[in-house]
């Protein structure tokens, strides 16, 4: 459908983007989840620096992602597992 231009605010900073109309609201809301991990931490921790709260995020949403992947991986070898046990089963079974 073509791209807009946005304005995303994340830790007092605005940045402007060029994004697909499909993502525009996806996009808001990662800005927005990101804003409010910041703000959490800043509640929570000593830490004014925009930089640290930044960094802290990421950290914690890259770890996450890695967890996910990790996870969505082992299922899959699981799956794969199963199809190929299922396939030596159709296989036995079509045999006789």
């Amino acid at each position: 459908m073509g791209e807009i231009s946005i304005k995303i605010n994340i830790a007092d900073r605005v940045y402007p983007l060029r994004v697909d109309v499909e993502e525009e609201e996806i996009i808001r809301h990662a800005a927005k989840l990101v804003n409010e991990r910041i703000k959490e931490l800043q509640d929570n921790y000593a830490v004014r620096d925009k930089q640290d709260l930044l960094s802290m995020c990421v950290l914690q949403y890259a770890t996450g992602m890695i967890k996910a992947e990790r996870s969505a991986q082992q299922h899959e070898e699981g799956l794969e597992e199963k199809v190929h046990e299922l396939d030596s089963l159709l296989t036995d079974f079509f045999k006789k």
